[in-house]
């Protein structure tokens, strides 16, 4: 009987190819989201989703799609396999942007109608709190120790620091005009925040709360009102932080050490939001009125694909492979 063994589980092999990894894009004026396979770069499907869906993220076993449906007033929890909505969150009015606190189950959401963050359990879909912030707060980022959420309001000009152990906002930091996204840093010591009208990224010392540095962009041959920041992510390894530049059409490379800008990188038209694949070899940005995607090497910083999906794509993220490995056990994200 041993000697059959082998035979049965190559068959199995064929039968159940690996899972490639896959890129979720929101589609904010289809209500669709479209799903890029992360090694071929075609899309492989798209589905409905609520209406005006913007932020998206996901658990993280990648078993569960989370996307802010803002004109639905809703946080949809949705099966990324078959894309049924399992049900909606409580979210406030026009939830925007959203951010999964370390615990897995705590969303922290900037409801930019109402100058609320609200904070919801997604495991009893309980609201916990409604915190009062600055007016049109849409940025939302939690630290990567779970004990501080902030939201920048883009009519305040400010972050907003809050403590998710007693959900009460403890702090505000002045920035630039209009922030739009926050980000922390991987160790949790500093807080990049966009404005997008003031053209700049503010770079927050967490400890202290204060602005130590400001960063600011110029691209040759765009006015400068045209250069307007809004989504950031940083590369796997923290050496670089690249800033999508909004109607500027490019993507920023800026040294995290030096805070200096060392390329920009042509995309689609008006670039909204940036996401890594798992391996991190891969920047996605969403190009909302071109109504596409620019696939970029992270080694070479050049743009290498474009796809081609919904009308005015918004938000993007990766969905995590089981421990970063595909099933035939090479790096998510890898082609062999």
């Amino acid at each position: 009987m041993n000697r059959f063994v082998p035979l049965a589980f190559a068959v199995l092999a064929v039968s159940c190819p690996a899972r490639s990894e896959e890129i979720f894009v929101t589609n904010e004026r289809d209500n669709t989201i479209s799903v890029i396979d992360g090694d071929s770069f075609a899309v492989v499907r798209t589905f409905p989703v609520g209406r005006r869906p913007r932020g998206v993220t996901f658990a993280k076993d990648g078993k569960t799609l989370y996307v802010c449906a803002s004109d639905s007033d809703a946080v949809q929890v949705i099966d990324p396999e078959t894309g049924q909505v399992r049900h909606d969150l409580p979210s406030g009015e026009d939830p925007e942007q959203f951010a999964l606190a370390p615990d897995g189950r705590t969303l922290f959401i900037a409801n930019e109608e109402n100058a609320t963050t609200t904070v919801v359990d997604a495991q009893t879909r309980k609201v916990l709190a409604q915190i009062d912030v600055g007016i049109e707060p849409e940025g939302m980022a939690v630290s990567p120790d779970g004990r501080l959420a902030v939201t920048t309001s883009e009519t305040t000009n400010m972050v907003h620091w809050i403590d998710t152990k007693t959900l009460q906002a403890v702090d505000a930091t002045p920035v630039g005009q209009r922030p739009r996204f926050a980000a922390f840093s991987a160790d949790g010591t500093r807080l990049w925040a966009s404005s997008e009208i003031g053209g700049t990224v503010s770079v927050i010392d967490v400890a202290s709360r204060q602005v130590i540095q400001t960063v600011e962009f110029a691209v040759k041959g765009i006015a400068a009102d045209r250069v307007q920041p809004v989504g950031i992510q940083f590369a796997k390894d923290g050496r670089h932080a690249f800033v999508a530049l909004g109607p500027s059409d490019r993507v920023a490379v800026v040294d995290t050490a030096t805070y200096q800008v060392e390329s920009y990188i042509l995309v689609g038209r008006r670039v909204w939001q940036l996401a890594l694949n798992g391996a991190g070899t891969r920047l996605f940005s969403t190009n909302g009125v071109s109504g596409d995607v620019t696939v970029i090497d992270t080694e070479s910083f050049k743009p290498i694909r474009t796809v081609k999906v919904g009308r005015f794509p918004w938000g993007v993220a990766a969905r995590p492979m089981p421990d970063g490995k595909a099933p035939d056990g090479r790096a998510a994200g890898v082609t062999p």
